[in-house]
């Protein structure tokens, strides 16, 4: 029988900042650019005698994220010299902060933040078939934010989720479009697993991960190999190193010994002046001027409308819907919000997927009316909602009345139909008879269909039974 294992996973996540401009020079910040080495220029070539100026709107967004967390956001910060040789920096350091971070702690889905700093990013190397290897300086000088978390994440899901609500957050302040397929976040593992809990064992990081999906594989492959090197007795294999993730594979493989702090010489830069944060901006206005954040508009649209969990989170994602959502509900009550929520989620989502657009706001919310009205069924809203979303129709009531689709609510309207779909499915309304329940709501489908589902199914369930006795 195998020990118990306890992982311990922090995670390094670093976003590309959208501001206009690079970090340290006014070369433009364009990640869709696919013209090599157009957005280049002395600076962020480390031309001699070429200086930085730090980028202001960059710091800001950090600053941002950091109130956001609940975070303390520094007076003084500076920044250094992380130095290290690699094609793609040109000057062979990297312009990052060590000692003096612009935020420090906060708390994201009950994950501990160690830090957050600003640092530029680096050029993108190309390997050639030929064998030769070319960069792409276009990047090189990006402003970037990394987020480094405590130690306190102890699976594969919880690092997931962490990462999705940090991408959600960036993009809710406007700060990082965070598209992970574009490199604009990369998510880096830290994993150890120990026989003791409360004790580090050796720390691996994992890097070339492009999705949180891949993320939370490559943290499960890595426990797995971890854990079956402590049960054959060669722990001493598990190293300090940065390990690389293999998509097709599925595996993660050794790239090199992982290099500690003192490895990159921090130094301050000498190029760059020491900044007082909170001279230079107003903390309290930018904290006054966040938007609603991802937990609290949940939280809003779970007390406010009574959503499910489900549902409250897809809005939060999906600023689109919500805004829709929002426009149809404004001045309704909560059981409205609950039927509108249900066929925006399920319905409308499944018609948009197909081509369709939203329908006209006034034209939605005449939908649902009609439904909690009880004046069509549920099924006739269904097919009323593609002529309102694909085809630009107008009235959903004018639509149920042209087609003869309101709900039917006579009973002895109703009679002859069923009176009919039981003549014509005798065989089915003997099994019902002998005992077969399921037998019941084939006839109501029937029912339902010959009458275009404009039948109140309430009221032909209780005819159906009252004529089969």
């Amino acid at each position: 029988m195998s020990k118990q294992y306890y992982p311990v996973i922090g995670l390094e996540i670093h976003a590309e900042l959208n501001t206009n401009s690079k970090m340290f020079c006014g070369c433009k910040n364009d990640p869709d650019e696919t013209a090599p080495n157009k957005n280049i220029c002395p600076i962020c070539m480390a031309h001699p005698g070429t200086l930085p100026v730090a980028n202001k709107t960059a710091i800001e967004s950090v600053i941002k994220v950091g109130l956001a967390l609940g975070s303390d956001i520094a007076d003084f910060t500076e920044f250094d010299r992380k130095n290290y040789f690699y094609p793609d920096i040109p000057k062979g350091y990297q312009i990052s902060q060590y000692k003096y971070p612009v935020v420090s702690g906060g708390i994201l889905n009950d994950v501990a933040i160690t830090r957050i700093h600003i640092e530029e990013d680096t050029g993108l190397s190309k390997h050639d078939r030929g064998g030769y290897t070319l960069v792409d300086y276009n990047r090189a000088g990006v402003p970037l934010m990394e987020l480094v978390t405590e130690p306190v994440i102890h699976s594969a899901k919880q690092a997931g989720d962490f990462g999705r609500e940090l991408q959600l957050l960036l993009r809710t302040l406007g700060v990082s479009d965070a598209n992970m397929e574009k490199g604009e976040m990369r998510l880096e593992p830290n994993i150890s697993i120990s026989p003791t809990e409360g004790v580090f064992g050796t720390k691996v990081e994992i890097k070339n991960i492009n999705s949180f999906r891949a993320a939370e594989k490559a943290i499960e492959y890595e426990l797995a190999r971890m854990e079956a090197l402590y049960e054959a007795g060669r722990e001493n294999e598990i190293i300090q190193e940065t390990r690389g993730w293999d998509e097709a594979k599925q595996i993660t493989f050794s790239q090199r010994s992982k290099e500690n702090a003192n490895d990159y010489r921090y130094f301050p830069d000498p190029d760059l002046p020491k900044m007082k944060l909170h001279s230079m901006f107003d903390i309290e206005s930018l904290k006054a001027g966040l938007p609603e954040l991802p937990w609290d508009k949940r939280t809003r649209f779970m007390n406010d409308f009574g959503l499910n969990a489900d549902e409250a989170d897809l809005f939060t994602v999906n600023k689109i819907l919500a805004d829709y959502f929002e426009a149809v509900t404004k001045g309704k009550d909560k059981a409205f919000g609950q039927i509108a929520s249900n066929y925006i989620t399920s319905d409308l989502q499944s018609v948009l997927k197909i081509g369709g657009s939203l329908p006209e706001v006034s034209n939605f919310a005449e939908l649902v009316e009609m439904i909690i009205g009880g004046e069509i069924t549920s099924r006739v809203a269904k097919d009323i909602l593609p002529s309102l979303s694909v085809y630009g129709a107008e009235s959903p009531r004018k639509i149920a009345t042209t087609l003869g689709l309101l709900q039917q609510n006579n009973a002895d309207s109703l009679r002859p139909i069923v009176e009919t779909v039981i003549a014509e499915n005798a065989k089915i309304a003997d099994d019902y008879r002998g005992g077969k329940e399921v037998a019941l709501q084939a006839l109501l489908g029937m029912v339902m269909k010959a009458t275009k589902g404009s039948a109140n199914p309430t009221l032909t369930m209780q005819l159906l039974k009252d004529l089969l006795k």
